[in-house]
Parts: C-alpha cells; structure tokens; sequence
C-alpha cells in the first residue's frame, strides 16, 4: 500500500507566513535599479515579473554580450551558470552592489564569497531555490525527518526531476532537501545513485520541460510515506528571488531565504 502525505497551505500556518509577514510582503517594497547577471530563460523571467512590479532592469548580462550600465544597480540578480557564477558574484560584491544568486553548482567556491561580502562589508543571498513553496518544503522536509528519525524500518530517499537544459545533477535543491534530512538522521552523506546502505540515496532525472520536482520518500515493507513539492512554472522561483532582492536592499551582510521570510 502507498500511502502519500499531501501538503495544502491551509494546513500549515508559519506565524511569519506568506499572507502574514509584515515587511517586506505585504507592503509596497522600495522601487529599485536591477541588474540581471545572466540573462536566459530564469532572467527574463525575472525581467517580466520586476517590470510588473515597478523595478526597472539598468543592465543585463550573458557571457557573450551586455547592456546597460551596471553601476548604476542598486542590487544584482544573478542566474547564470556554475562556470560564471563566481565572477558575476564577485563583481557586484566589489563594486558595492547587493548580490542575490540562484546558480547552483558553483558551492566550492561559497566560503570565499562569503569572506568577500564580508571583506567588503556587503550583501549576499545565496539560495539553491528561491521559490517561497519550495523554502517551506525545506522547513516541512526538516521537520518530517525529525519526526521520522525514530522509525528505523523506514529507509529515506530523495528524488528530483528537470528540464533537460539543466547541466547539474542533483539539483542544488536535493542537495538542500538532504542536508536538512541528515541533520537528523544515521545516515552518513548523500551520493547520487547510492548503493551503501548508509548514504542518503539521491536520484534525478532529466525530462522535457519540467520546471522543478522534488520528492522525499520514506520506504518500509508496509508502507511509504512520500513529500512532494512540484514546480508548475519559473514564476515561482523569480518572485522569490525578486523578494530577497527588495528584503536585501540597505542591509549589510549574508542571509538565507529564512530571514526573507521569518522562517525559524
């Protein structure tokens, strides 16, 4: 028998959830000067939904080509790819701009980027995801391994699918889910395609145009218990990075998308 868990937000309540943080969610958030580092499919997006917003984008960016004049930003948006991710972030650190970046894959690198913010006493969001249903799937998944630690006959998996156009596997999204499932678990690590008993098994799959699913799934001889969260569009991720973006505004330092949403 299966037996899958289904999350609906009338079910789950956050004091500082989305209807009810106060900043900077529900009031009109300062109008600001964007730069896009990276300027494909999440970028656009990105542009669209700001626009909408009353943000305007004064300079963007791929690794062939730019426009705009990037000194003039008062925050940079960064989704590029691993390979450039260090020196889009680096530049907008350098040069005094606040910097959000949703690129994943480029993580050995973030201790020094953090040293950098810090050096230049600036401003950095880092998330593997910025989607708002996806961060409180971090918080469910947490919370759900913590309750299920106890339960030994239940063996834990992490499951992801993408678009095919996505170069890193697992996702830095399953990376995030697995760190937070072995916080409170035997488990020793992650490996994608484990075969040892004590590594957190990690599958993905690449599929035509599947903007994001992840799945935490609980095997026993008797049941499984499953989480899902299921992307339908890139809306989601570009609104959330827009919102770190406008929390991020005359802030000094390094933080998650927990603090963007009061999320303990």
């Amino acid at each position: 028998m299966d037996a899958t868990f289904c999350m609906y937000s009338s079910y789950f309540r956050h004091p500082l959830s989305v209807t009810q943080h106060p900043t900077p969610i529900t009031q009109h958030p300062p109008i600001m000067k964007i730069a896009l580092l990276g300027y494909g499919k999440m970028g656009k997006t990105i542009e669209k939904l700001a626009l909408v917003k009353g943000h305007s984008i004064v300079f963007k960016s791929t690794s062939e080509s730019s426009e705009g004049n990037f000194d003039e930003a008062e925050v940079a948006i960064e989704f590029s790819s691993p390979e450039a991710a260090v020196e889009n972030i680096s530049k907008a650190l350098k040069a005094g701009i606040p910097v959000v970046s949703g690129t994943t894959g480029w993580l050995e690198n973030y201790e020094e980027m953090v040293k950098l913010c810090e050096n230049r006493n600036g401003s950095f969001i880092y998330a593997s995801n910025f989607s708002v249903g996806v961060n409180l799937f971090f918080s469910i998944n947490e919370y759900a391994a913590k309750l299920m630690a106890p339960w030994k006959e239940y063996d834990v998996s992490v499951g992801e699918i993408h678009h095919l156009q996505k170069k890193d596997a697992p996702s830095g999204t399953a990376i995030t889910i697995a760190e937070g499932i072995l916080k409170h678990s035997v488990k020793k690590d992650w490996r994608l395609d484990a075969s040892q008993k004590n590594s957190l098994n990690i599958t993905a799959k690449r599929e035509e145009d599947v903007k994001g699913t992840h799945i935490v799934s609980y095997d026993s001889s008797i049941d499984t218990i499953s989480l899902k969260h299921e992307a339908h569009s890139r809306d989601g991720f570009a609104l959330g990075a827009i919102l770190a973006a406008e929390f991020l505004k005359n802030k000094k330092g390094i933080f998650t998308m927990k603090n963007v949403l009061g999320i303990e």
